[in-house]
C-alpha cells in the first residue's frame, strides 16, 4: 500500500471538489438533448434523487451516472480500488443501493427512469441514437 502524499486536510479539500452536478458527462447529455429539440428541467428537488434531467412531457427522469461511483456493470471504468477496500466496498455498494431506491421511488410516482453512463458520453453518435430510442424518435 502506498502512503498518501497529501495531508488529510489537503486530501479532504481535493475530494470535496469532486462535482455532483454539471459534470462533463452531464453537460454532454444536456447539450445533445438540447440540440435534438428536447426540453427538460434540471435537478428537480421535488423528485426523489433530484434527477439530472427531467422530461415532463415524456414522464422521464434521466440520470447521468459516473461509471466508477455508480458501478456500471462490465465497464472498465467501474474498477475497484486496490487499497482501503474496507472503506471503498461499502461506500460504492451503498451508492448502488441508493440508486435503486431512488429509481423505485420515481417509478412508484409514475415516472420512467433511465440512466446514461459516463462511458456512453465518450461516443456522441451512439449516445444520440440511444436518446432517440428513449424518446421514440428513431
Amino acid at each position: 500500500m502506498c502512503a498518501d502524499i497529501l495531508t488529510p486536510e489537503e486530501r479532504s479539500r481535493m475530494m470535496g471538489r469532486i462535482k455532483g452536478r454539471n459534470t462533463k458527462p452531464e453537460m454532454a447529455v444536456r447539450s445533445l438533448c438540447h440540440a435534438m429539440g428536447l426540453r427538460f428541467r434540471l435537478h428537480r428537488k421535488d423528485l426523489p434523487g433530484s434527477p439530472d434531467l427531467v422530461f415532463p412531457k415524456y414522464r422521464l427522469c434521466l440520470f447521468v451516472h459516473g461509471c466508477f461511483w455508480h458501478r456500471h456493470p462490465g465497464c472498465k471504468y467501474a474498477y475497484t480500488p486496490k487499497t482501503r477496500l474496507d472503506f471503498w466496498l461499502p461506500k460504492l455498494q451503498r451508492n448502488v443501493e441508493r440508486d435503486r431506491e431512488k429509481e423505485e421511488a420515481l417509478r412508484e410516482l409514475g415516472w420512467r427512469v433511465e440512466v446514461v453512463w459516463e462511458c456512453e458520453t465518450r461516443q456522441p453518435e451512439k449516445l444520440r441514437l440511444h436518446l432517440l430510442e428513449l424518446f421514440g424518435r428513431n
